[in-house]
């Protein structure tokens, strides 16, 4: 249990980096989540193969879809994403990232039956008003409203691959997240084909970081996540994802000196904790 944790501790605090990794990285965004998803599944499929495993979940073509659109979805989420990053900086696009599961949450009464509660609903409130919070100082500035859609729309994506991948309930762990980061690069291979070619000398002077970014922070980190969350409680799992974005945000104004002020310290608070809340009171309901 203790490794299990180290594992899953260790994973969220590599993707609570990623905004730091990427502002090192001379490249756009739909360039940085190529990369990263190229060498992320070229790493997870060398663990595949080395553990010598077999493709177990691949029977039902209906979990195959499920698993396939959350690969898009999750393709299309990055690539916003890292928009967001460079548009708004790390701090709000995390922030607004992070509203994903309250969205799963906001839809489960009609995907998954789940009931709403005055919790929930109460957790989605805060949220809410945490967004606007975050976000007051610059809602008329048109670069901060555009990060915070490339945000939003980032969190929207994350709840269709939430919500997707929780269907493809035959294909779990190592093999559902290299199945997933595969779809995702193809999905951003795709896209890529409309834009202009790599420029070799820019990957070049972001090796080390574009590197780090695909083995370390995507390979290792979906590693130790994926390994790690099938053995711990579910509730556990929940609330100590919160340390991703609570990272990032710590990560971001040491590193990047990116401030909130207390009125976005306020909404940070209240984005994070209304989502902990929400996620609480889903996880107590039974099965």
């Amino acid at each position: 249990m203790k490794k299990a944790y180290l594992k899953y501790f260790t994973a969220l605090l590599l993707f609570g980096s990623n905004g730091i990794v990427a502002s090192y990285i001379l490249l756009n965004s739909y360039e940085i989540v190529f990369l990263r998803t190229l060498i992320g599944s070229l790493f997870l499929i060398a663990v595949f193969l080395f553990s010598g495993r077999k493709p177990q979940g691949f029977h039902d073509k209906k979990h195959i879809l499920y698993i396939t659109i959350s690969g898009i979805a999750m393709g299309i989420s990055w690539m916003l994403l890292y928009e967001a990053y460079k548009t708004v900086g790390v701090s709000i696009a995390t922030l607004a990232y992070y509203c994903g599961p309250v969205i799963v949450m906001a839809v489960s009464p009609i995907v998954f039956q789940e009931h709403m509660t005055l919790k929930k609903l109460s957790g989605f409130a805060a949220v809410i008003a945490g967004m606007y919070l975050v976000n007051i100082n610059g809602l008329f500035k048109t670069h901060v409203s555009a990060g915070l859609i490339f945000g939003i729309l980032s969190a929207a994506m994350y709840a269709l691959m939430v919500i997707f991948n929780k269907k493809a309930k035959s294909i779990t762990g190592l093999e559902n997240s290299a199945f997933q980061l595969i779809i995702s690069f193809l999905t951003v291979a795709v896209f890529r084909q409309t834009k202009q070619s790599l420029d070799a000398s820019s990957v070049f002077h972001s090796l080390f970081p574009v590197l780090f970014l695909g083995i370390v922070n995507t390979g290792i980190g979906c590693y130790f996540y994926f390994s790690s969350i099938g053995r711990l409680p579910a509730g556990s799992v929940a609330v100590c994802g919160y340390l991703e974005p609570l990272s990032a945000l710590i990560f971001s104004a040491f590193f990047l000196r990116e401030r909130l002020s207390a009125v976005q310290l306020l909404g940070a608070v209240l984005i994070l904790g209304g989502a902990v809340v929400s996620e609480l009171s889903r996880k107590k309901r039974p099965s």
